[in-house]
């Protein structure tokens, strides 16, 4: 679905706050089913994504 600038998507049902302790605010459908499946697959994204930290944290140390 493409949008155009000013355009609002209405969406229809019940949402959630997730506030992290860095302060960011996530909204969720608060219905959301897990399944095994998607949980390894959120996992696993989430390891790589601390990987890739890692990586950004470690050039920053070896430029200083």
């Amino acid at each position: 679905m493409k949008k155009v600038e000013g355009e609002v998507q209405e969406v229809v049902g019940d949402v959630g706050e997730i506030v992290t302790t860095t302060g960011d605010v996530d909204v969720v459908e608060e219905e959301t089913h897990f399944t095994s499946a998607s949980a390894q697959v959120l996992i696993g994204e989430i390891m790589v994504c601390n990987r890739d930290l890692e990586m950004v944290k470690q050039n920053i140390t070896d430029v200083q």
